[in-house]
This record gives structure tokens, sequence and C-alpha cells, in this order.
């Protein structure tokens, strides 16, 4: 399967082997209950869809659980200006940063004005609710827009680390046992839950490293103090070219155009995984179908566009704009996977 390969409707597909893969690892984790995604249809729906038309009456507000100038952030303003344009009003981006994005998603599903939507990340959506059962807000307080770009993680080392290639860092990796630690974005992070997925089907012993962002796992790597992690590319691949650490692998199935020459996890002799990290618009559960049926056209439109795919490709993002039935089925899946390794391996906040 080609990592950049799509079905029609929008969705990044899951073969059968990942299928297979995800239902052995809930079968070790006890099948998981998972919650709803989408809550039921009011009986006064239509009423409330009728409150709204025309649409729109006022400004859009995206929210963005995280600071200005992160991703998250950059992809909403993306949105911002052809968004206003297309449906003929002001689209403004509002920052609420903090919690881990936690108090941003909050907004989001609290929301009632049905004007309102957010930029969420992967974790905040498929991760933390397994995590921290005191979260304000959970997966079917929303519902699905679409996944405005994904990208797979760069397995990268230290220079200090000797192998050939992407089969031997993982042989090397095996017989250092549990002497090498990892760096992460956090307790939780994909950065951190990606790696536990691979050592789960390598037995690799690495102990796990947190850190504060990645210049800081960068900086371990080149101290020595960590040997190997797995970050964003967008992070992690300039200084992978730069030479201040060396490449390994992607995790994903198949090799990438956002990193052209990079091997994948199956070249490395590891079993195919898909561990991705993305962001996604969503919108509050209570937002009536037609009010979704016009922002979601509008929105995967705008990504779909040339203009919106450079600028992701430039940021270390594969444009996606799938459909709110692909992004539904791809939170339920990556939700059941991580729900899966976060049980198994024994993670806690």
């Amino acid at each position: 399967m080609n990592a950049n390969h799509k079905n029609p409707d929008g969705e990044h597909p899951l073969n059968p082997a990942r299928r297979r893969r995800l239902a052995a690892l809930l079968a070790g984790a006890g099948g998981l209950a998972l919650p709803a995604l989408t809550a039921p249809i009011s009986a006064n729906a239509q009423a409330a869809a009728a409150r709204f038309e025309p649409w729109p009456q006022r400004p859009i507000k995206i929210i963005v659980g995280f600071p200005a100038g992160t991703s998250p952030d950059l992809n909403a303003r993306m949105l911002a200006d052809p968004l206003a344009q297309a449906l003929g009003g002001s689209v403004v981006v509002e920052n609420r940063a903090g919690a881990a994005g936690a108090i941003g998603a909050e907004a989001v599903a609290k929301a009632t004005d049905g004007h309102t939507f957010g930029v969420i990340g992967i974790a905040a959506l498929t991760i933390v609710p397994h995590l921290n059962p005191k979260l304000p807000y959970s997966p079917k307080d929303f519902k699905a827009v679409t996944v405005i770009g994904s990208s797979p993680m760069l397995i990268v080392a230290a220079n200090s680390v000797q192998f050939k290639d992407a089969a031997d860092f993982f042989r090397v990796a095996r017989e250092a046992g549990s002497r090498w630690n990892y760096g992460s974005l956090g307790v939780g992070s994909t950065a951190h839950l990606g790696v536990e997925l691979i050592k789960a089907g390598t037995g690799i012993e690495a102990q796990h490293v947190p850190f504060n962002g990645a210049p800081a796992v960068m900086a371990a790597m080149v101290n020595g103090d960590v040997q190997f992690a797995s970050l964003p590319i967008g992070a992690a691949l300039a200084q992978a070219q730069a030479g201040r650490i060396r490449a390994v692998a992607l995790t994903s199935a198949s090799r990438s155009i956002l990193a052209s020459g990079v091997p994948s996890l199956p070249e490395a002799g590891v079993a195919a995984l898909d561990i991705e990290i993305w962001n996604a618009v969503m919108a509050p559960a209570n937002t009536p179908k037609p009010v979704m049926d016009k922002f979601s056209r509008a929105v995967q439109a705008i990504i779909r566009s040339e203009d919106s795919r450079q600028k992701l490709f430039a940021q270390g993002w594969r444009a996606d704009g799938t459909t709110p039935e692909a992004l539904e089925r791809r939170i339920k899946d990556e939700s059941a996977m991580f729900a899966a390794v976060i049980k198994q391996r024994g993670i806690t906040i």
C-alpha cells in the first residue's frame, strides 16, 4: 500500500493486515470499550437547524488549543481567509492554549452558537481520553469535519549510535536492551506511544525519557543522553539532513513523499505499522447537519486545493481533506490501537 494513497472518499485506508494487528492488540487489552464518537440526534434537530438559516449569521470562530506558530495554529490560519471567501463571512482564529490542547478542545465541545469549530490534534481525540478520566470533554462531544494533514513520524538516532542501515539499527537497539534511552514529546504523546508500539513488535527494551519539545529531545541526542526518538518530520528532517542526527526510518508501512529516501518500517525488517500524526477540523456535537454539510464541503475543497497542498507540504504534512465519515472511522480505529498499547504497556500519567 502506498502511504499517500487514499480511497475515493478521502479515507486513509486501513488494510487487512493492519485490521488483524489491531484485533490482536484489542484482544490482548481485554476488549476495551470505547465511547461513541457522536451523540444521538436530538428530537428538535430540525428546529435547531432552522435557527441558523441562512448561515453564517456571524463571524465563524476556529479555536486552536495551542499557541501561535504551532502546527494546529498554522493549519487554522491557512484555512481562515479562503473560508471567509467561500462562505461569504468572516473567520477568526482564537488561541486557547494550555493543558496539551485540552482547554481549546473543551471550548469547542461546549460551544452552542453554531459558528464555532476547532483544529484539534490526534492526541486529544485518540490518546488523552484513555489516560485522563477527569478530562472535561469526551469524543462524543464532537462531530468530525475533516483531516487537514497527516504525516508519519521519523525515527532518528544520535550520531554516537553505530549502525549501517535501518535494519541494522533495530538489531543494535535489541542488543542494547535497557541500556538505551529514547526521547519523546511527553508521556502519552504520539512520539511516546508510537515507539511503544514498535517496541512491542521488535523486542527493543529502551527506556522512555519524556521532554518538553522536539528541540530538547534533539539536544539530548547530541549530548548522548538518549540514543533515539520518534519525532515529527517537520521538526526532525532538517536536523538529520544537516548531520546533527541520523534518520533511521518512517513509522509507516511504506515510504512517504514527505521524506524521500527514508525507508519504511517493513524495509527495516519491522512489522508494518501506520503511526501518523494529524490535525483535524472538529465541530461541537450539537452543530446542525445543514451547517455541518456546508462547512465541511468548503473546508475539504480548500485543503484539496493546490495552494493548500503546497503550504502543508512545506510544513511537513500530506494534505488530506477527508470526508467526515472517513475521519470518524480513523478516530475509532486509532483510538482502539492506542487504548490497547496504553493498557498492555501499563502507561499512566
